[in-house]
């Protein structure tokens, strides 16, 4: 296992499509290469210090994630071998645990974010207005307090280097549709909700 803290990649013969974040993006043709840094992004800007293994740990968890809750909505996992797309020993080994074959999907323009205690910005919010993301909330909830019941807080998906933004489901709507955005916010909840039961489960 590599020990020093992997910052960015280039593969030889595979085109890098993008650095986001976090993810390296390489070109697969009709699959894409979804490889996990050990970069820091926080508050949308990407830190000076990596942490070793990171890009490893984040994968993991999201795979445990996409298989406990593919029965909720279908995600871009294939299941197909990274080992099907890099023979060099030395990046197999690189690679490892960090890396997944994916589809090629479109993105909608949606941080799609549940909320189902009040803490961080949306505890700001809450202060200055009473509501978070223009959802009114009941008075008198001190920090880190349970909500009632989980709330759909969407946030506009910012470019490297810009800032997501908290907006109103509303907004969401006029940006992908009121359809979608409701399919959006259904299924997210189903997620959290079914995460977080899981959870609770396990302490």
């Amino acid at each position: 296992m590599q020990s020093e803290p992997l910052l960015q990649l280039d593969l030889p013969g595979i085109r890098k499509i993008k650095s986001g974040k976090v993810r390296e993006i390489f070109d697969l043709g009709d699959l894409l290469l979804f490889v996990a840094t050990d970069r820091i992004s926080a508050f949308d800007v990407i830190m000076p210090n990596p942490i070793p293994e990171k890009g490893r740990v984040l994968t993991q968890i999201s795979n445990f994630w996409f298989e406990k809750t593919g029965h909720i909505v279908r995600n871009h996992l294939t299941g197909r071998s990274v080992e099907e797309f890099v023979t060099d020993p030395a990046e197999r080994e690189m690679l490892a645990g960090r890396a997944v074959v994916v589809q090629r999907l479109r993105a909608l323009p949606v941080e799609a974010v549940v909320r189902g205690y009040v803490i961080g910005g949306g505890w700001k919010d809450y202060i200055a207005t009473g509501a978070i993301c223009g959802i009114p909330l009941p008075q008198g909830l001190r920090m880190a307090d349970r909500l009632p019941e989980p709330i759909f807080t969407p946030a506009t998906k910012a470019a490297v280097g810009e800032h997501d933004e908290n907006v109103s489901f509303e907004v969401i709507a006029s940006k992908i549709g009121a359809e979608r955005a409701a399919e959006v916010r259904q299924t997210a909840l189903a997620l959290y909700a079914f995460a977080a039961e899981y959870a609770r489960t396990r302490g």
